[in-house]
Parts: C-alpha cells; structure tokens; sequence
C-alpha cells in the first residue's frame, strides 16, 4: 500500500490489532494491493509446480490448462473476499463473524490459524533447503552447520516482518518484488537451453480425473491458500475504492507471476525426468542442478526473498487468525507465538521429514476442505450483503451477527465430511482414513479412477456457498434492516 508518512520517518511496530481501521488511517487505490500480493507469490517454487503438476500423470497442455485455470481461478476468488476488507476495515477473520457470530466464528479461525502457519513453515523450510543445496554445490558446505544459519537467518526475517506489522510488509514486499522478478528472468535465460519440446510434447495425456485432480492442486496450492487472509491488507483502502479494482489487483498480483512461472517450470521438468524426479525431494534446490556455479549465489538470494515474501504475509495474517480464535494478547506477541511454532515446523522438515512432498500434498488438501467450506459460506454471506459491516456488532456477541448460529457451523462440518470423504492422501500415511465416499458414491473407491481427483475441495466449496445461498438469505436480510450498534471496544 502507497506510504503517505512523511519520508525518512522510522517504522513503528503496528498497534492494529482484530480493530476495524479508522477513516484517517486508510490509505492507497485498489492498484498498490498488486505488490503484497505478487511478492509474496514471485517465489521461484512456482517452477516446481510444473512437476507437481506432470506428476498426476497428464501432459503438457492438460497441465498448462489445468494451471490455468485453478491459479486465476483460485485467486479471483481472494479478490471477492478482498472487497470484504475495504468494506468492513477488518481482518478476513473478523469480517467472517458477520457469517458465523462472534464466537462461532473461533472454529474457522483455528482452521486459518493452522493452514497459515502449515504454509509458513513449509516456505522457511524451503528457503533452509534451498540454501543448504547451493552451499553444497558452491563447496561451502551444507551439512547441518550451514542449515541452522539458514533456518536462523530466514526466520528472523519472517518473524521480525511479521511482528512490526503492516507498513513494514507494505515496503518489503515492493523490493523483493523488483529484486525476485529480475533475477527469476535470469535464471529463465540461463537455463533454458535445457527445454526440449520434442520431449515435453511426447508426454501423453492423462485421464479427466487426472486433470481434474491437478486443477483443484493448483488452486489449493495457490489462491486457496490465501482465501482465508485476502482482506487483510485490502481493509487499509477507503470504503470508497473501487470493488472491481480491488478484485482485478488482487487477482492479478497474486496470479501473474505463478502462470509466468508454471509455463518455465512443465517445460524443465517435462523435458527431464532426473530433474522432475529430483524436484519431489527437493522443490527449489533441485532447480539449481542445472545453473551455472556463477549465478547460485543469486539464486540462494531469489529462492530466499520470494519464500520469506510469502511466510512474512502468512505469519501476519497467522497472528491475526490466532487473535479472532480467542488469544487476548496484542497483535506482535501473536505473530510471535505463530514464529515460535514455526520455527519447530520448519526443523522437522528440514531434519527430520523424509518425504515432503507427500506430505505437503496431504497437508494441502486436507485442510483445503474446511478451507474451500468456509470460502464458499463466506463469499455467499457477502453477495447476500447490500449495506457495509456494523462494526461494532462484529465484536458484541449480542449483537447483529450473533454469538454462535447454527447454520454455518453445521454448514462448515457437513461440508467438510463431504470433502473428507471425496478426497484421498495415501502418500501421507496419517490420512489414510480419507476418501470414505468415493466406495458408496460409485466413484471406484480409494483405488479407483475418481481416488485422486480430489473432488472433496471442489464438493465443499460448492455445498457451503450453495447452501449459505440459500438457508441465509432470511438471516442476512433480518440483519441488514436493523438499527447499526453503538461503537464498541475490540474483542
């Protein structure tokens, strides 16, 4: 977001915490929510999509098309739910009370809390593995030693972004932004005499299944995974910005550079299958085995800033969830808290974990169910919505929105065991017990065609905004014809 303070004066820890942000204080056009959004997805794992996505067993275009699709897609999803910010001035997780009440709404703020801190984890572990590999190439060492530099010098990025807040992120996602986006187009020159399009467009294709069940990887890889922080940053905008805006920026931002880097990434990797191999061990380090010893220093820098440009956003957005799950600490102790834990995520990957990519799809997908449920209840409730947020029923449990309706709870859990049981993790050993549906649906079983669709994302996506469609529309209107409360303290 544009900075109006005067030039030269320090950055502050940001004070804001779960309260709606005051007239004086919003800030910018819809145009600036562009940098947040594309720092934080420049990140160059975006390459190693392009094996993820081959790896459903598809070919080059099926991949294409499903990456397509599922990054706009999933991202335009995060531009409706950002209009919510400008409207209301409060975290995605504060606005979401308007569906669920004020403490009903403390069960997808878990949901959030853990999906946030899961994807910061796997960003500084990353980042720590990344850095270790070229260290090894370069013949500086990359054992243990070198990996806990790394883990501490990424973390301590992270966290301090994350603790001052706002104006902090607001600058450091503009820089690594211009310094990710130049260097990624070097490593593109530099490796791409590596492509072989007689290689890829030998790659035969994959059934619909297959296809369908790279789409819904991609979104939940994506834009899904930020669904649930996608008006936290849009809220320091005026009310009066533009909606279609604040969607085509954020969508936009978030989508552009992951498409520019999917299309490098199926090429590399469907041109090689060493390399595709290699990027399920290690997604970003494996990307190094075919640079010039030159440009690995650079490298280490471009991997490092884009991953720590999406863990700062994660663990902003992560300390705020904590806050609306019931925490009564400030803003900075919660973000610090989520650090701590991310810190100990990130030391199990990088010295423990021995496959993370199985692991990694297991975690996307598993919490993308409640994810997609609470999406898809949450962009209902604010199409049912014509007048701006009460902000002062947004904390009062008895207020407009309610203190724990029933509805989108049940709404939430029914979705969910929907999802659960359309969607299979066999290469997660602790998630086997998923995929209970696709038996008595017809749909093959747990070894069937349909096993790894992941139609379960999509069912419960469809469900909660289908169904809040329909069964809130009455409560939404009871709502929005009463007498606005009285200003209140946050909570």
């Amino acid at each position: 977001m544009a900075d109006t303070r005067e030039p030269g004066r320090q950055l502050q820890v940001e004070t804001h915490g779960l309260d709606v942000i005051g007239d004086a204080e919003r800030k910018g056009t819809p145009r600036t929510l562009f940098w947040p959004w594309f720092g934080a997805n420049v990140s160059v794992l975006g390459l190693s999509y392009g094996a993820f996505a081959l790896g459903f067993g598809i070919s080059f275009w099926q991949a294409l098309a499903a990456g397509v699709v599922g990054i706009i897609a999933s991202f335009l999803l995060c531009g409706f739910i950002a209009v919510a910010g400008k409207r209301g001035s409060a975290p995605t997780m504060v606005l979401s009370r308007a569906a669920y009440g004020v403490r009903g709404n403390r069960l997808p703020s878990v949901v959030s809390w853990v999906l946030t801190v899961g994807w910061e984890t796997v960003l500084i572990a990353l980042a720590t593995m990344a850095t270790a590999t070229v260290f090894t190439r370069l013949g500086w060492g990359g054992g243990t030693e070198t990996k806990v530099v790394a883990l501490v010098v990424v973390c301590a990025l992270t966290v301090a972004g994350g603790v001052t807040g706002f104006d902090l992120i607001m600058r450091l996602q503009t820089v690594i932004t211009v310094v990710t986006g130049v260097l990624t187009v070097v490593y593109v020159v530099l490796v791409a005499d590596h492509i072989h399009w007689a290689t890829v467009s030998a790659i035969p294709s994959g059934s619909a299944q297959e296809f369908i069940g790279a789409l819904v990887f991609m979104m939940t890889g994506f834009g899904l995974g930020w669904v649930n922080a996608a008006a936290d940053y849009s809220r320091y905008l005026p009310r009066t910005s533009s909606s279609r805006g604040v969607i085509g920026w954020t969508t936009l931002g978030g989508s552009a550079a992951p498409l520019l880097l999917l299309v490098f990434g199926l090429l590399l990797a469907g041109s090689s299958a060493p390399l595709d191999k290699a990027i399920a061990a290690d997604p970003i380090g494996a990307l190094t085995t075919i640079l010039p010893t030159w440009f690995l220093v650079p490298f280490a820098v471009v991997a490092v800033l884009g991953l720590v440009g999406g863990a700062v956003l994660d663990i902003y957005s992560s300390g705020l969830a904590l806050l609306s799950a019931g925490l009564p600490v400030p803003r900075y102790l919660a973000a610090l808290v989520d650090g701590v834990l991310m810190i100990a995520g990130s030391i199990y990957i990088v010295f423990f974990a021995d496959d993370f990519l199985g692991q990694f799809m297991g975690f996307l997908t598993t919490l993308g169910v409640p994810i997609a449920a609470w999406c898809g209840i949450m962009l209902a409730d604010l199409a049912l919505r014509r007048r701006d947020y009460d902000d002062a029923g947004l904390y009062r449990t008895a207020g407009r929105y309610g203190d724990v309706p029933p509805l989108p709870l049940l709404l939430t859990l029914a979705a969910t065991a929907l999802g659960w049981g359309l969607v299979t993790n066999t290469a997660a050993s602790w998630l086997t017990w998923q995929g209970y549906l696709l038996g008595p649906l017809g749909l093959g079983g747990k070894s069937g065609a349909w096993a790894y669709a992941n139609l379960g994302v999509l069912a419960a996506l469809a469900l909660g905004f289908l169904g809040t469609l329909v069964l809130a529309r009455g409560r939404v209107h009871t709502q929005e014809t009463e007498i606005p409360s009285a200003p209140a303290t946050t909570a």
